[in-house]
C-alpha cells in the first residue's frame, strides 16, 4: 500500500502544480439536517472544533451521526454520543479513503478525501476537502455518459479549465465550488476506471485563447445542430465561443422535443408580458408561425432566451405551428441547453466516428489552443493509465463478476500494485465479498 501511495502522490504533485485541493459543498441545493457518515476503504481521524474527538481512527464498521441541534451539532460515532460540537472534521489517513454519505431523506454519495461539517442556518454545510483531479473525475463522471475515454478526456478538459478559472466562485461562502450545475455537478467520487482513464490522460491540460489565458468553457447536452454565439445567450461576445455548424448532435438523446401549449395561454404571454398588439394580423401570424431553419436570436424583438425561460423549455431552438383541432401550438425544437461552446451528444458522436480530442475542441471551442502544463511528467500517467487498462480489460472478460465500492478500480488497482511489490499471487475468489452499504433511516 505504501508503494502505491507513493506513485498517486506524485501523480498528484504533477496536477497540483495548478492546484492540490478544492473545497465542494456537498447536497448543496437540499437542506440537509441529519447524515450518517461510513467509512468504505481507509481509516479517518476525527477532530471536534480543532481537537481529537476519538483517540483511535475510524474505519470500515462504524459511523458517525451528526445532526443540527440550535446551532450546533450533534454528534455520536456508532451508539457513543458526543454531545455538541461546533465543527466535526473527518481526515482521510491515505490516498485513498473512501466516505459513504447518507443523508436522511435524501440520496447515498461515496467521496475520497477529507470532509468537515458544520451548521449553517439549521442545515448542515457538508464540505468536501479532496485532490483537485479527483474532483474533476468526479465532475466528469457527473456530467457526460459514453463508453470512450476520449469522451471523458474531452469533458476532463473543458472542467479543468473552468474549475481553474473559476476557483474563488465560493470564496466569501468558504468553499471553491457547489456540486450543483450553478458550479459543475459533483454527484459521487468516480467509480468507473474508463472515465478515471480519460481524466488522467488529460492531466496538464487545459483551454487557453491566443493570448495564452484560460478561457471559459461552456457545454450543454445538445446544440440541435448548431450552437450559438456567447453575446446571444450572455450579452458578451467572446471571440471562441461562435456559432458553428454541429450535424454530429443530430439523432442523439436529447436532438428533438416537442411541446404543446394552448393558443391562449401562448398569445396571453406575449400579450401581457411583452405588451404585443396580438390584434395586428402581421403579429399574430409570426406568433403562431415561426420559424427556425437555422438559429435566431429574437423573435419579434423579445430575447429566445426569455421565452425559453419563461415557458421551461429545453432550448431556444424551436419552430412553431397551429394545431387547430386542439386549439394548440406546437413547437418543435432542437437540442437541450443554452447551445454555447461544446455539445456534450456532439462530442460522443464525434468520438465514434473517430475524431481525435483535440479536432472535437477546437470544432467548439474556435481558434482555442490546448495547453500542456510543461512540468508535467507523462511517466507517471502512462504507468497509471496502463494499470488502468489492464483493469478495463479484466471486467470485460468478467461480466458477470458482481462488484461493490471496494471492488472496484481504485481498490483493485491497490491490489495490483500490493502483489506486483510482494510477487505474490492474488486470488481474488479467496477474497472477502462485501455489498452496498446503505444506512437504513
Amino acid at each position: 500500500m505504501k508503494h502505491v501511495t507513493l506513485i498517486f502522490c506524485l501523480l498528484l504533485a504533477t496536477w497540483s502544480l495548478q492546484a492540490e485541493h478544492v473545497r465542494v459543498c456537498l447536497y448543496s441545493n437540499t437542506k440537509v439536517s441529519t447524515l450518517n457518515i461510513s467509512f468504505d476503504l481507509g481509516n479517518f481521524n476525527l477532530y471536534a472544533d480543532g481537537n481529537r474527538l476519538l483517540e483511535d481512527m475510524v474505519g470500515e464498521g462504524r459511523s458517525v451521526l451528526v445532526r443540527t441541534e440550535g446551532t450546533k451539532l450533534h454528534v455520536s460515532v456508532n451508539e457513543d454520543d458526543y454531545g455538541t460540537i461546533n465543527t466535526l472534521r473527518i481526515e482521510a489517513t491515505d490516498t485513498a479513503c473512501i466516505l459513504c454519505l447518507n443523508p436522511e431523506g435524501g440520496k447515498q454519495r461515496t467521496y475520497e478525501g477529507n470532509l468537515e461539517v458544520t451548521n449553517v442556518g439549521s442545515r448542515l454545510r457538508i464540505i468536501n476537502d479532496v485532490e483537485f483531479e479527483t474532483y474533476i473525475a468526479g465532475v466528469v463522471q457527473s456530467e457526460i455518459y459514453g463508453t470512450q475515454s476520449d469522451i471523458f478526456r474531452i469533458q476532463a478538459i473543458i472542467s479543468r479549465t473552468w474549475a481553474l478559472r473559476n476557483m474563488r466562485k465560493h470564496a466569501s461562502d468558504g468553499y471553491n465550488f457547489c456540486d450543483h450545475v450553478h458550479c459543475q455537478a459533483y454527484q459521487n467520487r468516480c467509480i468507473r476506471p474508463d472515465i478515471m482513464m480519460g481524466t488522467i490522460q488529460s492531466s496538464g491540460q487545459t483551454l487557453v485563447d491566443s493570448t495564452g489565458k484560460l478561457i471559459e468553457t461552456p457545454f450543454h447536452s445538445n446544440s440541435g445542430g448548431q450552437t450559438c454565439n456567447s453575446e446571444d445567450v450572455w450579452r458578451t461576445a467572446l471571440p471562441y465561443l461562435r456559432s458553428v455548424p454541429d450535424t454530429f448532435s443530430y439523432h442523439m438523446r436529447q436532438s428533438d422535443w416537442v411541446r404543446t401549449i394552448s393558443i391562449d395561454r401562448w398569445l396571453d404571454y406575449f400579450k401581457r408580458q411583452h405588451k404585443l398588439d396580438i390584434a395586428d394580423n402581421a403579429i399574430l401570424d409570426t406568433l403562431l408561425h415561426f420559424t427556425q431553419l437555422t438559429r435566431k436570436v429574437r423573435l419579434l424583438g423579445i430575447p429566445l432566451t426569455r421565452i425559453r425561460t419563461d415557458f421551461q423549455l429545453k432550448s431556444t431552438f424551436f419552430s412553431v405551428s397551429v394545431d387547430s383541432a386542439t386549439n394548440s401550438v406546437i413547437l418543435h425544437g432542437h437540442g437541450y441547453g443554452h447551445g454555447v461552446g461544446l455539445s456534450q451528444e456532439g462530442t460522443i458522436r464525434m468520438v465514434d466516428l473517430g475524431y481525435s480530442y483535440d479536432s472535437i475542441l477546437r470544432h467548439y471551442y474556435t481558434g482555442a489552443v490546448i495547453h500542456l502544463d510543461p512540468s508535467m511528467t507523462p511517466s507517471y500517467i502512462e504507468d497509471y493509465t496502463s494499470q488502468l487498462a489492464r483493469i478495463i480489460e479484466e471486467d470485460k472478460n468478467k461480466k458477470t463478476q458482481a462488484h461493490s465500492k471496494k471492488d472496484d478500480w481504485l481498490g483493485r488497482l491497490f491490489r495490483l500494485r500490493d502483489r506486483e511489490e510482494r510477487q505474490e499471487v492474488y486470488i481474488e475468489s479467496e477474497q472477502d465479498n462485501e455489498t452496498d452499504w446503505e444506512y437504513e433511516w
